[in-house]
């Protein structure tokens, strides 16, 4: 787990607050703490920790409700949320994990399993935000692969229009060629029409590999 991971702890208990403090910090995490749950707000845009370990007992406001709040802002509704409580009824842990927390933990606690959980909830929101990033460079090659292909058939139109302006000029040229017997003008429009044919059998390859490309891409996203 990366050691330099930003924990906030909010706990009127100072104690259990000094605790993680300690420990955590031994680990190599940077810890900040409040016991106060109006303060779990201001800290959080200050710190913007990766974790927020919460008791749901709080002066202010309850973790639930800071729990509400933070799931309800853009701007920290990513950030994973444990909460400590000793409530520890069904309808307890119902109420926080509907309110948006990733785990729960009920008190007394062996801070050995709260560890095993911190570095599992870490683990799974870095792999949540991995997803999160393939699946917008997938939907970015998705829009690139629509403009490739548009600007492919206006490029491919615009060389049908060339080709029958080139045709109908070397019909022209062969005729006065003929008259006097200067093949010059020929040689220059084979020359033009090869160059076209050549443009078109790499847009042909262009357009094979965006096909392929775009193939791999749903492939991957069905797994």
């Amino acid at each position: 787990m990366n050691t330099q991971k930003k924990i906030l702890i909010a706990d009127a208990d100072t104690t259990n607050c000094d605790f993680f403090e300690l420990m955590l910090s031994k680990l190599r995490f940077s810890v900040e703490k409040t016991d106060d749950g109006n303060e779990v707000l201001e800290k959080v845009k200050k710190f913007n920790p990766d974790l927020l370990i919460l008791n749901n007992i709080l002066p202010g406001i309850t973790g639930w409700e800071v729990t509400k709040i933070l799931k309800n802002d853009p701007d920290f509704r990513r950030i994973p949320i444990i909460m400590i409580s000793s409530l520890d009824t069904v309808r307890d842990k119902v109420a926080g994990f509907e309110a948006g927390v990733d785990d729960y933990i009920t008190k007394p606690f062996n801070f050995s399993e709260v560890l095993a959980r911190i570095n599992a909830v870490l683990r799974n929101h870095e792999l949540c935000d991995q997803i999160a990033v393939r699946e917008t460079r997938l939907a970015l090659a998705e829009e690139l692969y629509k403009d490739l292909k548009d600007n492919l058939s206006v490029f491919v139109s615009s060389v049908d229009e060339l080709d029958q302006a080139t045709s109908m000029i070397g019909g022209s040229v062969e005729q006065n060629n003929e008259n006097t017997n200067d093949g010059s003008l020929v040689d220059h429009v084979k020359h033009v029409n090869e160059k076209i044919m050549s443009v078109r059998k790499h847009i042909a390859a262009l357009d094979a590999r965006i096909e392929k490309t775009i193939n791999e891409w749903e492939n991957r996203k069905k797994d």
